[in-house]
């Protein structure tokens, strides 16, 4: 693309060949499948059936994997998006290396990132963490077509496995890349650099405050009869 800091235009699943092209920070567009849930039941209950060799009812094998929550309407047999709202990776980071493994799943997504065991997983199996703006339901929602299916029924609606149609979905910003690069890393030791001196001036701070209430304290005791 000739302006990198236009979103890129994806259609999921995404191919091993084009989730290793893309860059930490890079925003994207997307386009195709997911399955969504936002359960940690059903995380428990996938990493379950993997581990014992079973097959989910969903295939996801090579696929795109989203932490986001939804609730459908039924029109003439078919089911449309009320809304979806992402929720938080890191809820998930117990389970999420196992299941990345076993599905080689080369999209996952979510808000506020993932641990380093999952940034790990993700870097073997040459998947990326796409993440999802805060507070950004209605922008969201507009690029959700219709759900064409769910498995694990007994569940409530947003812990059930959701296959949806997605079309300009987002912008989201590739938070970790297939190469172990990871943009929360980054914040965090950029955060512990700067933690020092931000915790000495809180100290000079206090200090200061401390000696003024100190000596307000004595030139009260100086004016009492």
């Amino acid at each position: 693309m000739s302006n990198d800091d236009e979103p890129v235009r994806l259609t999921l699943p995404l191919s091993p060949q084009t989730a290793r092209s893309l860059k930490v920070g890079q925003q994207v567009l997307l386009d195709g499948e997911v399955t969504v849930t936002v359960g940690f039941p059903t995380h428990k209950r996938m990493l379950a059936a993997l581990q014992a060799g079973e097959n989910l009812p969903i295939d996801l094998r090579g696929g795109s994997f989203f932490h986001m929550g939804t609730c459908c309407y039924e029109k003439d047999g078919r089911h449309y998006p009320h809304y979806v709202n992402p929720t938080t990776s890191t809820r998930f980071d117990a389970l999420m290396p196992g299941i990345v493994r076993s599905l080689g799943l080369t999209a996952i997504g979510g808000k506020g990132g993932v641990g380093e065991a999952v940034v790990e997983a993700l870097r073997e199996t040459g998947g990326v963490y796409l993440a999802m703006p805060g507070g950004a339901s209605p922008l969201l929602s507009a690029g959700v077509v219709e759900r064409l299916e769910t498995a694990w029924d007994d569940l409530i609606e947003q812990f059930r496995l959701s296959r949806f149609v997605l079309k300009g979905f987002g912008p989201l910003t590739v938070g970790v890349d297939a190469h172990g690069n990871s943009l929360y890393r980054t914040l965090s030791e950029r955060a512990q650099d700067r933690l020092p001196a931000i915790l000495a001036r809180l100290e000079a701070r206090r200090s200061a405050a401390a000696q003024e209430a100190q000596g307000e304290t004595n030139e009260q005791q100086r004016r009492k009869p």
